[in-house]
């Protein structure tokens, strides 16, 4: 395919103040620079959208910079590579870039990772086997040093990190695992075919009561994607020596006020709790490890995974917005291909 002079990019063109809005985007035509030497021209095939997106649109001091105003925003992205001024890639090769949001991108190749189709579907590297599973696999293995036996809850489990999360918990010998959604169509999801032991609907009553009555004997390991009210619960629940693993907190991404809960941080001196941060980007010498174990994971059927698709790249925004409000199951995704 030749490469074409302009492609379309979207930018953040307002920073928004507590829900973003439609306004505070714009998808515009840019050119497609030549590459230089060292850089690929990548036609993206697939984006990814994430909540931590939703920080880098705040003007904020933080482990990232923040998008840029009128600016081409990013996230990872997978693409077919077609110009290549980098020894080791090829036209015809398909990369793992951190330039999406956009159509064409040019890529430093220091930048770019190499995957196959043979593996997994291409869509599976910006969720079960890229940043998202990582995140889970991480979390759970290096951060809650999870043991054989623990009880584990996850939060946002029928998303593209919790979902994973509570399949990784149970494969890796947890005794029950517990995992709250936003929808009974999700509970189900996250129970009959996740193989959770049991979950609940949020939306349904307080959290602190349905947590305690799914895991009467307490929980051990808490892998936190939502913050507030379920931190909080949480807290209540833990068995003496818990471990949190503070992963996202997207229940609090959109506030303009701060965060009522949790009020009962005390609980982590009597009970000796241990509640710790995560950013996936310290832990990527775990990648071969964890693509190992993951893919074959997949290939016998003991994990699967669910992807919402939106198809165009004019459909980005509503696909990110959407993700934030809940509407997806499993990792959200928007394919350009076709």
């Amino acid at each position: 395919m030749d490469v074409p002079a302009v492609g379309r990019e979207w930018h953040l063109v307002s920073r928004p103040r507590g829900w973003p809005v439609p306004e505070d985007f714009a998808l515009r035509q840019a050119p497609v620079p030549r590459p230089g030497d060292g850089e690929l021209v990548v036609r993206n095939l697939h984006l990814s959208v994430d909540p931590y997106m939703r920080g880098r649109m705040n003007d904020v001091k933080s482990y990232t910079p923040p998008f840029a105003l009128d600016r081409p925003m990013e996230g990872a992205a997978v693409g077919e590579v077609l110009v290549s001024e980098a020894p080791g890639f090829a036209p015809g090769d398909h990369v793992l870039h951190p330039l999406g949001w956009r159509e064409f991108a040019v890529v430093p190749a220091g930048r770019a990772t190499k995957v196959s189709a043979d593996l997994a579907p291409l869509t599976a590297y910006l969720g079960v086997l890229g940043m998202t599973g990582l995140t889970a696999y991480a979390g759970l293995t290096e951060i809650a040093r999870l043991r054989e036996g623990d009880v584990v809850f996850v939060s946002g489990a029928a998303g593209a990190v919790g979902g994973q999360a509570g399949q990784i918990a149970r494969l890796k010998g947890a005794s029950r695992v517990i995992g709250s959604a936003g929808s009974d169509e999700k509970v189900r999801l996250v129970t009959e075919e996740y193989g959770f032991d049991a979950a609940f609907n949020y939306r349904s009553g307080p959290v602190g009561e349905q947590l305690a009555a799914a895991a009467p004997d307490g929980i051990d390991v808490y892998f936190d994607n939502v913050g507030g009210d379920h931190l909080e619960a949480a807290l209540d629940a833990f068995n003496v020596h818990g471990r949190a693993v503070i992963c996202g907190m997207i229940a609090q991404y959109n506030a303009t006020e701060p965060p009522v809960a949790p009020r009962n941080l005390f609980l982590t001196i009597g009970k000796r709790l241990r509640l710790q941060g995560m950013l996936v980007r310290d832990h990527h010498s775990l990648q071969p490890r964890f693509i190992e174990e993951v893919s074959a994971w997949i290939r016998s059927g003991e994990l699967t995974y669910r992807e919402t698709v939106a198809v165009g790249i004019e459909n980005t925004v509503d696909a990110f917005l959407g993700m934030l409000r809940g509407l997806n199951t499993g990792k959200m995704i928007v394919t350009l291909d076709g």
